[in-house]
């Protein structure tokens, strides 16, 4: 019964809370440990609870029952178990369904991957095709961002990157380049580049992962858009340790006035770009940014990447 209430509290109520917490905004890295364990522990409760309940008669754990079930399916055994567990075919029904589901989110991972994959490929096939020769302005931020850079022969402020197996690319527009200073095209590239090493990428692709697996579950949409605004902070906030804070507001100002861009190539799957993707609305970056609160203490932060930790960890223990 703990891991349904636990399934049941982390489908619904903490997503919907951790998502309008306001403390978020001031310790993001610690939010998304977070909001990561609430994904897990809330996807091994869903698998666990029917699993657990469905292998009951096998044995007292599922490392125990797992055995056991299989081979009472396969020698016809658990015939004779039912004049002793009158539940016994929803209870086998019920751990079908839960192998189903795991078996489910574990595809459809692997799906979004290879989708993703394939989207960037062709997205970046495009880019060097339609890139504009190397500039003095181009090699500057190349040399910031210590990635190979792409400028696309586009008018308006834009800038994103974009994740590779074999190399990341920073892609940035003509307009970027002319219309921003030396120091805020660094700052933004700055920004971009923490979004490449840290990885933020895949934070999102397994988010989407399981935003698509389980839609019918509305707070799955709730953490797909929390994580993206998390990784939007975190870019701001490794942006902000090396350059000024106005260059990076005026940067974001000006291509946030610039709109949404009918980009020369087509948007690649959760590209970054300087704006954002809707995730954070642009006030809200600009108020967090122009109004910084003090940081979370570091025993609080602790705190909470600790709870993170226990709350990933408890589903397995009830488990095995």
């Amino acid at each position: 019964m703990l891991l349904a209430a636990l399934a049941l509290i982390l489908a619904w109520p903490v997503p919907v809370l951790l998502g309008r917490a306001r403390w978020v905004r001031r310790a993001p890295a610690a939010a998304m440990a977070l909001w990561q364990s609430v994904a897990l522990a809330g996807g091994l409760s869903l698998i666990g609870f029917p699993l657990l309940w469905g292998l009951t008669p096998f044995g007292d754990s599922v490392v125990e029952a797992a055995p056991a079930f299989i081979r009472a399916l396969v020698e016809g055994s658990w015939i004779p178990l039912l004049a002793h567990d009158p539940w016994l075919p929803t209870r086998i029904a019920a751990a079908t369904l839960a192998l189903m589901l795991f078996a489910h989110l574990v595809l459809t991972l692997a799906v979004t991957a290879v989708r993703t994959v394939a989207n960037r490929r062709r997205h970046r096939q495009m880019v060097e095709l339609l890139a504009a020769p190397p500039s003095e302005r181009s090699r500057l931020a190349e040399g910031v961002s210590g990635t190979p850079t792409r400028v696309l022969p586009h008018d308006v402020p834009l800038a994103y990157c974009l994740p590779g197996l074999t190399g990341s690319l920073t892609v940035l527009s003509r307009g970027l380049l002319d219309q921003l200073s030396e120091p805020e095209v660094a700052a933004v590239v700055a920004h971009e580049r923490a979004h490449l090493r840290q990885r933020h990428d895949l934070l999102r692709l397994a988010f989407e992962a399981w935003h698509r697996a389980v839609a019918w579950l509305p707070t799955t949409a709730i953490a797909q858009r929390a994580v993206a605004g998390l990784t939007e902070m975190m870019a701001d906030d490794a942006a902000l340790a090396v350059h000024d804070r106005r260059d990076l507001v005026r940067a974001i100002v000006l291509t946030g006035e610039a709109g949404a861009p009918t980009s020369p190539a087509p948007a690649p799957s959760r590209a970054e770009n300087v704006q954002g993707d809707g995730s954070v609305p642009l006030t809200l970056r600009l108020y967090r940014l122009l109004s910084p609160a003090d940081p979370l203490p570091v025993a609080v932060r602790l705190a909470v990447v600790l709870a993170a930790l226990c709350l990933a960890v408890f589903p397995l223990v009830l488990l095995l």
